[in-house]
């Protein structure tokens, strides 16, 4: 019996540290950070834009591009003239604070 209990306290530690370790508010902390850099990138595309509709939105993703920056992606559909455009933003920041560093915009072909 003493054993069974010893193993429930061992597992019980591990689960325990682990947790410390690997805290999970880490996918709400980028969350955050994508509807951050989310409401930019739609605030530039309506700003560059502004005649024209937006029918879709999608995010396409963050990349680590060094240990003190990465850079998140997203996907806009333009309607202009009756014609549909991609149009992507890439927004680059830094890791540690999450401080804007660039802003790409360009057009790619649907």
């Amino acid at each position: 019996m003493k054993t069974r209990s010893l193993s429930i306290l061992i597992v019980s530690v591990t689960v325990l540290i682990m947790a410390f370790m690997f805290p999970s508010h880490n996918v709400a902390v980028q969350e955050l950070d994508y509807k951050k850099f989310g409401s930019i990138a739609i605030a530039v595309v309506k700003a560059d834009y502004p005649e024209e509709s937006v029918t879709d939105y999608k995010y396409l993703g963050r990349k680590k591009i060094s240990a003190q920056e990465e850079q998140d992606s997203f996907q806009f559909v333009v309607k202009e003239d009756g014609k549909e455009k991609n149009v992507i933003v890439t927004i680059n920041h830094r890791t540690q604070d999450d401080k804007f560093i660039s802003l790409v915009v360009e057009e790619a072909n649907p």
